[in-house]
């Protein structure tokens, strides 16, 4: 950038008020006659006189330094500036010459020459120049501000989305004065790559983070690195059935670009602070040193922002080293699994002596879906399910029906159904999709199996299975009736194609209203499936038909068809809904089909999500046994569970893999052994 012209010394100028004059005349300020008065003229420190030379000011007319010339000192007189001639010819400096050539040499250049070389710009000139520096250093701070905020933030977000607030950010990460302290040290070749690379980490974490924050929503764990990338597209399928293909587009790509965005803008942001580093090493060195300092007093004595933010962060690294481990558990899993599924008491019963407690019964298990304990239970909940319930259990007593109540865990939460079905029916703990893979591999003999192979024919009735299902080969289904077979032709509700009601009217007219052998059934019902933003009203079972009566149906809901804009309140009460519905459709089955033939078991796949029952909720579900027939009731009279279609506050809960076997025993020849 060129030197401003006010760095220059300013040459002398005639007064305002002088008179012209032509370049012959006498100048008003005439040099000594002699060169020995020029000489005395400017004496030197301690009294020696100079040798003549170039005069000074002429070096700075001829050719300008580099640095700005120093100003002069207060009170000391200006001297005038030195024509061109003098710059030229140093000799003249001493030299008397005649009068007319003194006064061309020593007259100054015409005002309008001079303001020219030596006026200063003007300030509206300069203003131009200094305020875009001004908004750059603004802009550069605030960029750099926001890059440390930004890495803060990463390193200390919490995994849950209740802890997030803005006293995490209050905390001081370890990771981060370590990563400091390690930049500081390294040469600068390399500290720019490994900047890089610690912050695309740094950017991977912080999806992380976010991944598992949702899974905390939806399933009250953390994500599994190692497990769950096969929900992706089980929830593209979900959001594509309850919003419309395109909000499901939209969402995708909207996670896409987030995850694209973290990645970048966090790298940029660690470089952009090495950078910052670099050039102020003595004073970061100095912070890091302070702040590690008041980590470890904070560490020692315990002191935190908030419920579970201690000061002293380290969240960062415990993430890390929970999903290593969590990935090191996984790969053992599968020998662990392995050794547990080669263990069956009943691989090698013979038929005639499986479930002959049940001879002659068709046996439905229905899985009423996000059916949990705090449906039951909780205060918010419980009042509108409990009336459907008791008010059921009085309307079946009165047709002659009993039925016992109790509670299983189930190895889910807040969805994976499937996995909560191949738990109850094999016998096996199914937690992950791992070992729902192995578990289809092998031949492990399940509930449906057992009856089967004891002469029951066996019927999956899956009103959600919209696309091909190969599993069921493994559970041994002698019929099968997907969505396309149970040609449903009414309105959609959200997530449920089909509304329960259909399900079973169809599975009635399908099955059981003609002569059959006994049959086993497993059935879904998925009207209760979150978002639980439609249910349908109940129409006569008679009228049921093809399910085109359902678009003439109003249907129930408090917070209409609106998935996204409601509230957790009423999420919760539209949750509450849709489980009265569901168990109220199994109640009246049973008072419009039932008989001393029909032996009901029905139970929860897994409570819902943590938008419903907050964090830290239990694993229970409810499960009921109804029969008409006493004999039935009194195989599992030594359970210990409940009379009526509600646990009560003792009623025990086991692990839902442990039902497979205790059923089988109840129902077998020698009833408890």
């Amino acid at each position: 950038m060129s030197r401003p012209a006010h760095h220059h010394r300013p040459a002398a100028t005639p007064p305002a008020d002088a008179p012209p004059h032509p370049a012959s005349d006498v100048p008003a300020e005439s040099p000594p006659a002699d060169a020995s008065d020029a000489a005395a003229a400017r004496p030197t420190e301690g009294g020696a006189v100079p040798d003549a030379g170039p005069d000074p000011a002429a070096r700075d007319l001829a050719a300008p330094d580099p640095e700005p010339a120093a100003p002069p000192a207060e009170g000391a007189a200006q001297e005038p500036a030195a024509t061109p001639a003098q710059a030229t010819t140093p000799k003249q400096a001493t030299t008397p010459e005649p009068a007319e050539d003194a006064a061309q040499a020593t007259t100054p250049e015409p005002a309008a020459d001079a303001a020219q070389a030596t006026t200063p710009e003007p300030a509206a000139d300069a203003a131009p120049a200094d305020t875009p520096s001004r908004a750059r250093r603004v802009a550069a701070a605030v960029c750099t501000g926001l890059a440390a905020l930004l890495v803060v933030t990463a390193l200390a977000l919490p995994d849950q989305l209740s802890r997030v607030g803005p006293a995490a950010v209050l905390r001081i990460p370890v990771e981060a004065l370590v990563a400091v302290a390690v930049l500081l040290v390294l040469p600068g070749r390399a500290r720019r790559p490994v900047a890089a690379l610690a912050g695309l980490l740094l950017g991977l974490l912080t999806v992380l983070r976010l991944l598992d924050m949702g899974f905390f929503v939806a399933r009250d764990r953390p994500f599994d690195v190692l497990l769950d990338w096969a929900l992706f597209d089980d929830a593209f399928g979900y959001l594509t059935d309850s919003s419309g293909r395109a909000a499901a587009v939209a969402a995708a790509t909207g996670a896409v670009l987030l995850t694209a965005g973290l990645l970048v803008l966090i790298t940029l942001a660690a470089l952009r602070l090495t950078r910052l580093l670099a050039r102020r090493r003595r004073a970061s060195a100095r912070v890091v040193a302070a702040l590690a300092v008041l980590w470890l007093g904070c560490a020692a004595l315990g002191v935190r922002v908030g419920p579970d933010l201690p000061v002293a962060d380290r969240e960062a690294s415990a993430l890390v080293a929970g999903h290593v481990g969590q990935v090191r558990a996984g790969l053992r899993d599968r020998v662990v699994f392995a050794g547990q599924a080669a263990t069956d008491a009943y691989r090698n019963v013979p038929g005639d002596q499986l479930l002959t407690g049940l001879r002659g019964k068709d046996v439905l298990v229905a899985f009423v879906e996000s059916y949990g304990r705090d449906a039951v239970t909780d205060p918010a909940l419980a009042p509108g399910v409990t009336a459907v319930l008791d008010d059921g259990y009085r309307q079946l007593r009165a047709a002659g029906f009993g039925a016992r109540t109790g509670y299983l865990t189930s190895p889910t939460f807040g969805g994976g159904s499937w996995l909560a079905h191949a738990t109850l029916l094999s016998g096996l703990w199914i937690d992950n999709d791992q070992r729902h893979r192995d578990l289809l591999a092998g031949n492990r003999l399940t509930l449906n199996g057992a009856f089967h192979r004891a002469g029951w024919q066996t019927v999956g009735v899956l009103p959600a299975a919209t696309q091909p299902w190969p599993e069921g080969k493994f559970f041994g289904y002698d019929r099968y009736y997907d969505a396309a077979r149970l040609a449903y032709r009414g309105p959609t509700f959200s997530y449920a194609p089909m509304p329960d009601q259909f399900t079973l009217a169809t599975f009635q007219r399908l099955e059981r209203s003609r002569p059959h052998a006994p049959l086993m059934a497993e059935i879904p019902l998925v009207s209760s499936h979150s978002p639980w933003s439609a249910i349908p009203k109940p129409v006569p079972w008679d009228a049921v038909g093809d399910g085109s009566i359902f678009h003439e149906a109003a249907t129930r809901t408090g917070g209409g068809r609106d998935v996204v804009q409601r509230g957790n309140d009423q999420i919760r009460a539209d949750y509450a809904h849709a489980i009265e519905y569901s168990v109220g459709t199994l109640v009246s089955y049973l008072l419009t089909y039932g008989g001393d033939d029909l032996v009901l078991v029905f139970l929860g796949d897994h409570q819902p999500t943590t938008t419903v029952t907050g964090e830290g909720a239990s694993r229970d579900v409810p499960i009921t046994v109804v029969a008409r027939d006493p004999k039935v009731l009194d195989r599992i009279a030594g359970w210990g569970w409940q009379d009526g279609l509600r646990p009560g506050p003792q009623t025990p809960a086991w692990r839902m893999d442990t039902f497979r076997d205790r059923f089988l025993t109840a129902f077998g020849p020698t009833p408890g052994h």
